[in-house]
């Protein structure tokens, strides 16, 4: 058996090369070693929850993407036109 045949328990797998802004790569491998794995597994991780649709990709703004969340807690509302949750604030 050639050692360059294990995967160390991972199935068989391909090469892909990509080209990353220094910045990004750096931040990657940072990751990595923060974790105590390999920049390679961190990438295989991010683009299977991507294509499981793990990963959302929100276009527009803040709000649009947030929409969803505007009141879901419960509680008062707009306490800028409550006066009296207002006093005392600012001093």
């Amino acid at each position: 058996m050639i050692l360059a045949d294990l995967n160390y328990g991972e199935p068989a797998m391909e090469n892909v090369s990509m080209k990353l802004p220094e910045e990004v790569l750096a931040r990657l491998r940072r990751l990595a070693a923060k974790k105590g794995t390999s920049a390679s597994s961190l990438v295989r991780e991010a683009v299977a929850a991507y294509l499981a649709g793990e990963i959302r990709h929100i276009s527009g703004s803040f709000i649009d993407g947030a929409r969803d969340l505007a009141g879901c807690l419960a509680g008062p509302g707009d306490l800028s036109h409550n006066k009296a949750r207002l006093r005392g604030f600012g001093r």
